[in-house]
Parts: C-alpha cells; sequence; structure tokens
C-alpha cells in the first residue's frame, strides 16, 4: 500500500510508534502530502529520519577499520577490552568479540557512555550478532600478586584464548596484549571509536556487574550490587566499619588508608592538602612537607607525592 493511501493515524503507528525504519523515500512521499494531519507527521518523523541517519553514520565510522581487515579478506577480527581497573573490589573483566563481516549494531557505544538499560539492551543484540565471545577474568588474589595493570592484560589474553575460534586480527583498547602470535592493533580510547571494542566493552561491563550482584549476597553489608565496588563514600564507609572482605584488593594503598593503617600525620597532611587552592599555597605546603618528610613512611611518602601532582593540576 502506498503511503498517500494511509490513514493518519496508520502513518503515525507505522512511522513514530513502530520499528519502521524512514526512507528518504518515504520522507519525500510525506513531504508531498497535501493533508494538515501528515504535513504535522513529516516533522515529527522527519527528526526520526535524520536521527537515525546521524546514528548509522556514527556507527559506520566506527567501523573503518574493521571494514578495511574485512575487506583484505579476513573473516575473524576481534574487539577486546577490559573493565573494573578502578573498584576497589572483584575481579577485572575482558571481553574479546567477533562479529561476521559487514555486521552493523546502531546503538554500539563505549560501556561508559551507556546507561544499564541500554548496556543490557545492547548486550542481547551483540551476542545475537556475534560470531564468537569470550570472557576472561582476573581474580582479586591475581591483582594483588601481579598488580591491577598487568591483572587486566592476563585478563585480556585469557578472553581472546577463550573464543571458540582463532581471530586473525586484534583489535585492543590502548595497549597490546602480551603472549599473543595474532596480529594486533592498540586504539587510544578505543573503546569509545571502534565498533568491535565497544562490543567488547559492553559485553566485559554486564558480566563484571553481575558478577558483583553475586558478590553482594556473598559478603552483605559492602554495597557491591549498587556501586559495583567502586570507590563511592557508602563503599568507604562500608570499608571503614567492617574492614576490607575477600573480594577487596587489599594491595590498593587506599584500602589500607581506609583501614587507618596509615600514619595520623599522612591524614593531617592529607586534610591540608584539600584546603590548598593556589600555586603560591602548594608551594608552601611542599616546603613545609620537606621538614615532616622523613617521618612519612615510603607508602605514605608515594601516596603524598601522587596527592601534590593531581593538586598541581587542579589549581
Amino acid at each position: 500500500m502506498n503511503l498517500h493511501e494511509l490513514s493518519i493515524e496508520e502513518i503515525r503507528k507505522r512511522f513514530l510508534q513502530g520499528n519502521e525504519s524512514v526512507t528518504a523515500r518515504s520522507l519525500n512521499t510525506l513531504r508531498r502530502d497535501a493533508r494538515d494531519g501528515v504535513r504535522k507527521l513529516y516533522a515529527l518523523v522527519k527528526k526520526r529520519y535524520e536521527k537515525e541517519r546521524a546514528e548509522r553514520l556514527r556507527v559506520q565510522n566506527m567501523l573503518n577499520f574493521e571494514r578495511v581487515l574485512w575487506k583484505s579478506g579476513l573473516r575473524s577480527v576481534a574487539g577486546v577490552d577490559e573493565v573494573g581497573l578502578g573498584p576497589l573490589a572483584g575481579p577485572v573483566v575482558a571481553a574479546a568479540v567477533v562479529f561476521p563481516p559487514g555486521t552493523e549494531l546502531p546503538g554500539i557505544d563505549d560501556s561508559k557512555r551507556l546507561d544499564s538499560d541500554q548496556r543490557s539492551k545492547m548486550e542481547i543484540a551483540i551476542r545475537e550478532s556475534a560470531t564468537a565471545l569470550g570472557i576472561g577474568l582476573a581474580e582479586v588474589d591475581e591483582i594483588d600478586r601481579i598488580n591491577i595493570y598487568q591483572a587486566a592484560l592476563v585478563a585480556m589474553r585469557r578472553a581472546v584464548e577463550a573464543l571458540p575460534v582463532v581471530p586473525e586480527h586484534v583489535l585492543t583498547d590502548a595497549r597490546s596484549i602480551p603472549g599473543l602470535s595474532i596480529p594486533q592493533n592498540a586504539f587510544c580510547k578505543g573503546d569509545g571509536i571502534n565498533f568491535s571494542i565497544a562490543a567488547a566493552s559492553i559485553i566485559a561491563k554486564t558480566h563484571r556487574d553481575r558478577l558483583m550482584d553475586e558478590l553482594g549476597g556473598k559478603y552483605p553489608g559492602y554495597g557491591f550490587a549498587q556501586h559495583k565496588g567502586y570507590s563511592t563514600p557508602e563503599h568507604q564507609n562500608a570499608i571503614r566499619a567492617l574492614g576490607p572482605c575477600p573480594a577487596h584488593r587489599i594491595s590498593f594503598p587506599f584500602i589500607r588508608e581506609l583501614c587507618g593503617e596509615f600514619s595520623e600525620l599522612f591524614y593531617a597532611l592529607k586534610q591540608s592538602l584539600q584546603t590548598v587552592d593556589s600555586a603560591p599555597a602548594l608551594r608552601s605546603f611542599e616546603t613545609e612537607l620537606k621538614e615532616r618528610w622523613s617521618d612519612l613512611s615510603e607508602n605514605e611518602q608515594r601516596k603524598i607525592r601522587l596527592m601534590i601532582s593531581r593538586r598541581w593540576k587542579t589549581i
């Protein structure tokens, strides 16, 4: 049936309430329709068309590198990303995702730019479209033993190794994965500019969130299901009140700080530093700090240096 034969309500249901895509041809037909009601709908349908077009262009730009590889004959290109470097608790989780050549999924983006409902929706779409998925974890004991940076690389390698197919090329966010003989390309902020890496970030994030929900039931009182292990005020207060649990990364200096393992001098200096609001004041703080430097432990000195460096960047 031609569009001019549809009622105004049918057009509304088709293009504004349904899932039918708006084409340039259908938009042009609506533009020429003389009915007043259709003219009003045309403005709304045009907005939807422009929004969908902008999204298609965004996704196509994210697919630039995959298309080069697919065009060269590669059939198995894996995007890899990890989540969970910053939290005080829980594992670091990585995912690897392989799509069939030519795949396009509107809505794919860096998991940090999506809310929980959007991530859940996109996870379903990714799992339905992907040729292969792999998940890799580095648990808390590994993080404490080899440090979070190395643990993230281990998780990324395990995600690639968990794929049911061996990828011909790997795309990663910011760093290459050691121990792989597969060709790799690392992209700065890749989860925001590359399609396959962004998809991997969504799979890793949704998987880790579910793991943190489980830890919330295993270790009640810390609120893991709400903050997913990140350093929120509520989480910090729970650690102060309850102490760390087996899910916490004890190697993180901030955990020890929350548990009161730093000296009174350290906390006094930290509080004083938080009030510094100008370059002259910060220089004065550094001068006074020299007189007390030897009274601080090595860990405290390292922490103070880091806080001063960050303070210089904010004033």
